[in-house]
């Protein structure tokens, strides 16, 4: 994520800010040029201060879970970001609403994120090609489990509760379990069939790195809960989850492809660097760069590793669990780097 900063003052700025805390102006964001634009508070209309130009809130500000703007002859009544919500949870239990707040704050980071990729992001609402979201109470559907199909990807609010998100977390003997993992796992069976699944060329080069998606998927999954990930899996998986089948091998590498640009790209418009008291080069790192103009992805994780390795010891300073705790292998880092170039290309 960027660093943003205020049209006013250019005090720094949150992604999910909604006023600057040194001037008073009220913020938004605009995904046009991924900006946060500020206004006086004591104008009526959002006129920009920099731009000078009306914008308008998304309805959903109304409800405190979205700070995006639409310009204000925009026919839209929602942001690009909310757009794609199908469902949503009942609000009249005051229960639900701390938990979808949460939901949109790691879906809205996601959608920056995709955009900045420069993916496409129809409705499925208006497009049977596109993808919509639904945040979803399991008691109102007990068969129902997070997940994705043909487009809709849906999320139980359970897991927005940090307290059950833990105990499912140590249930599965997982080192890392959170929202925006969720949404980029789920996100990325989404774009298995819209950038894969259709082109043979690609596919080929898929099976090559995940193995053969043919095989039976429900039998794989059987399989992977009975008796666990192979021996060795570390050497070419990200996780245990990964072994399973080359669907969910492919939807883990990609989240984890996601969680690295991400740290890059927030690591570089803070100007970190790690030039540790040590012989050893390899911890040497300077997020000089903004990943997405980056052709080769060896040269982001040649930064990833000893930044994430840095923050992981500062967490474990504080006795607060790892950030970043998996180890990217070179077969790891192959698959990554399939899908950094298939990405680029896309462009």
């Amino acid at each position: 994520m960027k660093i943003f900063e205020c049209g006013h003052c250019s005090y720094p700025l949150y992604f999910e800010s909604n006023h600057c805390d040194n001037c008073g102006h009220i913020c938004g964001y605009l995904d046009d040029d991924r900006k946060m634009l500020t206004f006086d508070p004591v104008n009526t209309f959002l006129i920009s201060d920099r731009k000078k130009i009306e914008y308008k809130y998304c309805k959903n500000k109304e409800l405190d879970v979205c700070n995006w703007l639409l310009k204000q002859e925009d026919k839209h009544d929602y942001c690009s970001a909310c757009q794609l919500n199908r469902t949503i949870p009942n609000l009249s239990d005051k229960e639900n609403f701390p938990k979808w707040k949460n939901l949109e704050i790691a879906k809205h980071r996601l959608i920056y994120q995709l955009q900045k990729i420069g993916l496409n992001l129809p409705s499925k609402l208006t497009n049977n090609e596109g993808l919509c979201f639904d945040f979803i109470v399991k008691r109102s559907n007990p068969n129902i489990m997070t997940g994705h199909a043909r487009g809709v990807i849906t999320i139980l609010l359970q897991e927005a509760d940090s307290v059950l998100r833990e105990q499912i977390r140590k249930q599965l003997q997982e080192p890392y379990r959170t929202l925006i993992g969720h949404l980029r796992h789920e996100v990325g069976h989404y774009f298995w069939e819209r950038l894969i699944s259709g082109n043979e060329e690609t596919l080929l080069s898929f099976r090559a790195l995940f193995g053969n998606e043919t095989i039976n998927y429900g039998d794989a999954l059987l399989t992977y809960y009975k008796v666990g990930a192979p021996q060795n899996w570390q050497d070419s998986f990200i996780s245990k989850y990964a072994a399973s089948h080359p669907w969910e091998d492919w939807a883990e590498t990609w989240a984890h492809y996601l969680h690295i640009m991400d740290m890059v790209e927030t690591a570089h418009f803070f100007g970190l660097k790690t030039k540790p008291a040590i012989i050893n080069k390899n911890m040497k790192a300077k997020a000089t760069f903004d990943p997405y103009i980056i052709d080769d992805f060896n040269t982001i994780v040649q930064t990833c590793v000893p930044l994430s390795f840095a923050v992981n010891s500062i967490n474990r300073a504080m006795g607060i669990p790892d950030v970043y705790p998996f180890i990217i292998t070179p077969k790891v880092v192959e698959k990554m780097s399939f899908i950094h170039e298939m990405l680029r290309s896309k462009r």
